[in-house]
């Protein structure tokens, strides 16, 4: 059952928002906190505030904000959504893609014209996002990169927006702020990230090198990329991609496109992760 969150949800959502991104992306995570004060922003669409529920209990969750493509002489509304979670026991089961198509349904339905994401590149175009830079959007300071993404909601709702996409300023997380609302909650082990090191033997040279080339010194930092991206690396190409697949796979790591070409999705239904930055990269913000 998807319905709106209410405030009895909120402490819920928070907890399965950290275990369905609890490591994926360092030793912790931060979207729980993110979360927290997006309730609080001007910028939240209560309407598409929303959690999927099953024999009564909450295990995931999906919230909207307002955010801006600003380009040289104008700027134009879109939404962005995000974090995006499924609790891991619920993970592969659908109701991150649930959740998606719900309320960009809803996103319409209440006069809105696009959505833009920081995502798993891999994942989201199932519901038809494409690439940011191909209808004319970029990150601030005019970056691409495959993870940004762009959907319009109604016909022409992209047409003529051209600049860049700016969020709600409640993304900029401090770690000080993520320490101390994470303190509030039981205890957690810090996930240990698995060293690309361990592909030695089972992945080219080249291609490893390529990973580290591009700043990949973990397996989880993978959802980063798309497929194409990775496998457009010197020293990749579609032996090196194929490998990588098998690879990961083994490691119980989700990247990507399977061979068949079917989206594999990440772990945590998102946290989609959606994307976050870290290290100057966007990161994905879905989970399950």
């Amino acid at each position: 059952m998807l319905r709106r969150e209410t405030p009895s949800d909120r402490r819920t959502v928070e907890e399965v928002t950290r275990e369905a991104f609890w490591g994926m992306s360092g030793p912790g995570c931060d979207e729980h906190l993110l979360v927290h004060r997006l309730r609080g922003s001007p910028s939240v669409v209560p309407e598409l505030d929303v959690v999927a529920e099953v024999d009564g209990v909450v295990v995931g969750h999906v919230i909207y904000t307002r955010a801006r493509v600003v380009g040289r002489d104008r700027s134009w509304d879109v939404l962005t959504f995000g974090p995006l979670t499924v609790h891991p026991s619920y993970q592969g089961s659908g109701l991150g893609c649930a959740l998606m198509r719900h309320t960009l349904g809803e996103a319409a339905a209440l006069g809105h014209r696009a959505v833009l994401v920081y995502g798993h590149p891999d994942y989201y175009p199932r519901f038809g996002f494409v690439r940011g830079a191909a209808v004319g959007i970029t990150a601030p300071g005019g970056a691409t990169f495959d993870a940004l993404m762009a959907l319009a909601l109604v016909p022409g709702g992209l047409d003529d927006v051209h600049g860049e996409f700016h969020e709600d300023a409640a993304f900029r997380i401090d770690p000080a702020d993520v320490a101390a609302f994470d303190a509030t909650f039981p205890a957690k082990a810090p996930a240990v990230p698995t060293p690309v090191g361990v592909l030695e033997g089972r992945v080219a040279t080249p291609a490893l090198e390529a990973l580290r080339s591009h700043g990949v010194a973990h397996l989880e930092e993978m959802h980063r990329y798309s497929t194409a991206e990775v496998t457009a690396w010197e020293g990749v190409g579609t032996t090196g991609r194929d490998a990588l697949h098998a690879a990961l796979r083994e490691r119980g790591v989700r990247w990507g496109r399977s061979r068949a070409g079917a989206d594999v999705g990440p772990a945590s239904a998102g946290g989609v992760p959606g994307v976050r930055r870290s290290a100057g990269t966007p990161r994905p913000r879905r989970g399950g």
